[in-house]
């Protein structure tokens, strides 16, 4: 009888850990490694710290795995396929995470596959980006190409003043990406399980609703008409499809007020706008991500509940995190589900937990998860 596969997870923050929490769950082996000591792997007991980018070190990892998975788009995905056995496969593969990583390769790609977007222009110059923005009319969104994420990387401006200002802390030695800033009505996301063969599963559309830049609560079912519902999760499915996407992809979406829905970014992993999947859903992102690098069979994204709303824990000071005296607050809200990563560092806007809680409705489970994400101090 064959033993139980075992998973290797480059990275060792929340998303590693909560994929690992599933794949245990179904007696599925993990190790972790990550270049630093990260504090929510370290739940895990093959939980290793080290140079990720030595092909000694990566083969020491990886031997004995059945598959290596990446918790970011930045993990060195390439190298462990270089230094391990042909028979280890990597999910999502190296040239997957190379379209989506640089920002303005990942809008190229989208376009030329046919994937609506905003209107865009890579600019090597910050002449050239005045030059464009002029043309698409202020403001206009600056985008870094890499290493962008939870709102850093990104600037809106509104004059070539303004541009030039933000240039040098932005632009790479190859400039970066000028785009119309969208007017839209309202920020989506869905999530794609995808195996390495195409089959897919598709999670409901979710509303992202946005504080400083920064995803505060993700409420599900997003509350737009059946045809938006309709074009959001084909477009998904295309965008994910376009990068040959395996294991569990996120599209986050522009729901724009003439009905069109655009694609702002992929994330080739689980993502912070499915967080709401491990209570809400039959089977959540982890776990289907889990299943697909695996090839096995996906399971259902139908919610558990009529409604699921998913609100963030963020820090609001710098330190040590401390056993909080409030987390009994929160555990006293009936129906919300709370969740501590375990992060060894405090930040003001640092993701350091989030809630979620299932209701009848929105507007009520809404009510729930703020009020026990309020109660969380760290």
């Amino acid at each position: 009888m064959a033993s139980f596969p075992t998973i290797g997870i480059l990275g060792g923050g929340q998303l590693g850990k909560m994929m690992a929490a599933d794949a245990v769950r179904m007696s599925v082996n993990v190790r972790l490694l990550s270049p630093k000591d990260a504090g929510p792997m370290q739940a895990y007991a093959d939980a290793r710290v080290g140079d990720w980018t030595d092909p000694d070190v990566l083969r020491d990892f990886g031997a004995d795995c059945d598959v290596i998975t990446v918790e970011s788009e930045w993990a060195p995905a390439a190298e462990a396929a270089d230094a391990l056995s042909d028979d280890i496969d990597v999910w999502p593969a190296p040239d997957t995470l190379e379209l989506i990583k640089d920002k303005g390769v990942q809008k190229r790609h989208l376009a030329d596959a046919g994937c609506p977007v905003p209107t865009f222009e890579c600019c090597e110059t910050v002449d050239e980006a005045v030059s464009v923005a002029d043309d698409f009319g202020y403001p206009v969104v600056l985008k870094q190409y890499r290493g962008a994420y939870d709102g850093y990387g990104n600037a809106t401006v509104h004059s070539a003043d303004e541009l030039r200002t933000a240039w040098p802390d932005l632009a790479a030695d190859d400039g970066l990406m000028v785009e119309v800033f969208a007017e839209f009505t309202r920020e989506l996301a869905v999530q794609v399980a995808r195996r390495p063969g195409g089959e897919q599963v598709v999670y409901p559309v979710a509303y992202t609703v946005q504080e400083n830049h920064r995803c505060h609560a993700v409420e599900v079912p997003a509350d737009v008409s059946d045809a938006v519902e309709e074009k959001a999760r084909s477009i998904a499915q295309r965008s994910v499809d376009a990068v040959n996407g395996v294991g569990l992809i996120a599209v986050e979406l522009f729901e724009m007020p003439d009905g069109r829905v655009l694609v702002n970014e992929l994330a080739p992993r689980p993502h912070n706008t499915g967080h709401y999947s491990i209570e809400g859903c039959h089977t959540s992102q982890f776990e289907n991500h889990v299943r697909a690098i695996l090839d096995w069979p996906l399971g259902s994204t139908a919610l558990r509940s009529p409604a699921a709303v998913m609100v963030n824990v963020l820090g609001d000071r710098e330190g040590t995190p401390t056993q909080s005296d409030t987390l009994p607050d929160a555990l006293a809200v009936e129906g919300a589900t709370p969740h501590i990563y375990g992060k060894p560092d405090v930040r003001p806007g640092r993701k350091m937990g989030h809630v979620t809680a299932l209701g009848t409705d929105v507007e009520s489970a809404r009510a729930r998860a703020e009020r026990a994400a309020d109660a969380i101090h760290l």
